[in-house]
């Protein structure tokens, strides 16, 4: 997914504006997992990319991506980008903590 969102638009609230735009970003990534795992990945991760526009989007961690529409929703902003593409991810073993 890649794709610019409105938070303004004329005649719609603006809160239900932006509680429809999570509502899609959750449902792509849930759409996504649903997907056939190839052999040898453990689930789907995201490469995912926020920012005001396309052109100065940044690199992001999927879990943040809610309190950053947040904060531009806040600040006032007309618009944002957002790039959510699945990828195949691994799981890695963590090292048992050593009790103190």
């Amino acid at each position: 997914m890649k794709k610019t969102f409105q938070l303004q638009i004329e005649g719609k609230n603006p809160d239900r504006v932006l509680e429809a735009v999570k509502h899609d970003i959750r449902q792509y990534m849930k759409r996504e997992r649903r997907k056939a795992l190839p052999d040898g990945v453990d689930f789907w991760d995201f490469d995912c990319k926020f920012g005001t526009h396309a052109d100065n989007a940044e690199v992001v961690h999927p879990a943040n991506l809610t309190a950053l529409i947040d904060a531009v929703a806040q600040a006032g902003g007309a618009a944002f980008y957002v790039e959510l593409l699945a990828k195949p991810g691994h799981r890695t073993v963590r090292e048992p903590k050593e009790a103190s």
